[in-house]
């Protein structure tokens, strides 16, 4: 008993100990490492970008808020297309602005590589048209402009577009977008006031389902724009082709 009582009178008298550079170092860097693990992990979600999904594609909006924004498709969801493009030459002069007329709107079109020669008419959308994203043109041969849209010409603010049925059995001209027309051809549009002649910048075709989402929906004054169905695929697919005013 008495060894421990002196023991315990010995550690009594011992001076207290004294935290040195090492003990306060490794006090600190414990310190560090509890505030990374707490709240390290939190602070990085909110560097996230802010996108906005189209289609299967991820596709970054910024805006000057910083807040995504979704352009709607006017007419007709992403898919794949099946076509040709003319090829992007990028080391290429830009082409001189051909001198068109004033706007108005299109009353015929003349495309003879594609044996197509046809009356154009307005054709307004209604409200069934707007809400449902489909356009129906009257059963006839003949091309219907969107009124809604662009007008061809000098001035022009949209992409201006005619749409026009296939038959299936029949002889009629909107089938020859299906087999006969390719990029690069020529055509040319009569307005109300003048001639537009055309170059042709793709043929494509789309799944029905994917058109109203499109990039054919993007405002391009001066492109013209026909669609009507494809005669290999009446029921499934469109196919479309895209023009440019030519230089003569």
């Amino acid at each position: 008993m008495a060894k421990v009582h002196s023991r315990h009178a010995a550690g009594a008298k011992r001076a207290p100990r004294r935290w040195n550079r090492g003990d306060l170092t490794i006090l600190l860097c414990g310190v560090l490492a509890f505030l990374s693990i707490t709240f390290g992990a939190p602070l990085l979600t909110h560097t996230a970008p802010n996108v906005s999904a189209q289609g299967s594609l991820v596709v970054v909006q910024p805006t000057a808020a910083g807040i995504p924004t979704i352009d709607s498709a006017p007419i007709a969801v992403t898919g794949t297309t099946e076509g040709t493009a003319a090829p992007f030459d990028s080391s290429a002069s830009p082409a001189p602005a051909p001198l068109l007329p004033d706007a108005a709107e299109p009353r015929r079109i003349r495309y003879p590589a594609a044996g197509f020669d046809v009356p154009v008419h307005r054709l307004d959308l209604d409200s069934d048209a707007q809400a449902n994203q489909t356009v129906v043109p009257p059963e006839t041969k003949d091309g219907y402009w969107l009124a809604p849209f662009g007008t061809p010409g000098h001035g022009s603010a949209n992409t201006t577009y005619v749409i026009g049925h296939s038959w299936d059995g029949a002889e009629a001209p909107f089938n020859h977008l299906s087999s006969a027309a390719t990029v690069g051809d020529r055509f040319e549009v009569d307005t109300a006031t003048g001639t537009i002649p055309y170059h042709v910048d793709t043929v494509t075709t789309y799944l029905k389902a994917t058109l109203k989402d499109s990039l054919i929906w993007e405002i391009v004054p001066n492109r013209l724009v026909l669609i009507s169905c494809y005669t290999e695929d009446p029921w499934g697919k469109n196919v479309v082709v895209t023009a440019s005013p030519a230089v003569p």
